[in-house]
């Protein structure tokens, strides 16, 4: 039988990655958390947190934390169920991972009214869209946009649209690097704006059209989506944007297309538990019926 304090002072410190941050949430002492788990640990017979900075878990923590996670969720579910409704005053929370372009652009709007009205709070954690499913197998998360259309065991992944990116610069910077037109020569010249290094869109598109690595050419790195767009929109350099946040800006020529014969559809998915609560179902449905209208 799993100790109420014991599993709770475990997933704090899962979810805090740190010991005293875990201390401070829970209202009791560092030694305190730290005996729960070694206690926790010991009933169990396996070390579940690496003692790191910051803390992980262990592959045995892993487990435990997706049933955790999971459990909490049907917890909450079987509550609101059993006696038909749920406390006025409480918020459900979820977590959910996402990539940083879809949280900027369309998600947020799509969800803000059934959040507002299904008094959900989402806490969202952000990586690229080739590793957000990797959150959801850690059980940090309790579902996932990604790029991944392969789900899981006891999960589904749901298709729900194709984000679209537009190859583009401002004026100014097509003229003055891009005057001969995009090619080999012109690309070793230019400033390019990359996410990060796990981002793979524009390196990917350069590499298989041109033969050209990021070594080869001069980039920026740029994690933010905001601050991304701002850099494209400044003339700081060229790279990939959402057609969502593109499509104003081609629409009264502050920024063009350099190649305006490609454009990249990325598909995106909504991965979840085949068994998640009331909250995250109208979520789930809400993704699948309006998603891909929402991302473009």
């Amino acid at each position: 039988m799993l100790n109420h304090k014991q599993c709770d002072a475990f997933l704090a410190v899962a979810e805090t990655g740190s010991f005293d941050l875990a201390a401070e949430q829970l209202c009791i002492t560092a030694s305190a958390v730290t005996l729960r788990i070694q206690s926790l640990e010991k009933s169990l017979g396996h070390l579940l947190i690496v003692r790191e900075r910051p803390c992980r878990p262990t592959q045995a923590g892993q487990s435990l934390l997706h049933y955790l996670q999971h459990s909490r969720l049907l917890e909450q579910s079987f509550i609101q169920n059993l006696t038909g409704h749920m406390n006025t005053s409480a918020f459900y929370q979820i977590n959910i991972a996402t990539n940083a372009d879809s949280l900027a652009t369309w998600l947020l709007p799509l969800l803000q009214s059934t959040l507002i009205e299904k008094k959900i709070v989402v806490h969202f954690q952000v990586d690229d869209q080739s590793q957000t499913h990797h959150l959801l197998e850690a059980g940090l998360v309790n579902a996932c946009v990604t790029d991944e259309s392969q789900a899981m065991k006891g999960c589904v992944a749901e298709y729900i649209g194709d984000m679209n990116y537009r190859f583009v610069a401002t004026p100014t910077f097509a003229q003055q690097w891009f005057k001969q037109g995009v090619n080999r020569e012109s690309l070793r010249a230019a400033p390019a704006l990359i996410f990060n290094a796990k981002d793979q869109l524009h390196t990917a598109y350069i590499q298989q059209k041109f033969g050209l690595n990021p070594t080869q050419y001069p980039h920026h790195f740029i994690p933010s989506s905001s601050a991304f767009f701002d850099a494209v929109t400044m003339g700081l350099g060229y790279g990939w944007l959402p057609y969502y946040q593109a499509k104003p800006r081609l629409q009264d020529g502050s920024l063009v297309e350099l190649d305006p014969q490609h454009n990249i559809d990325l598909p995106l998915y909504w991965h979840h538990w085949k068994q998640q609560s009331l909250q995250l179902n109208v979520l789930t449905d809400l993704l699948i019926e309006q998603a891909h209208a929402a991302m473009n």
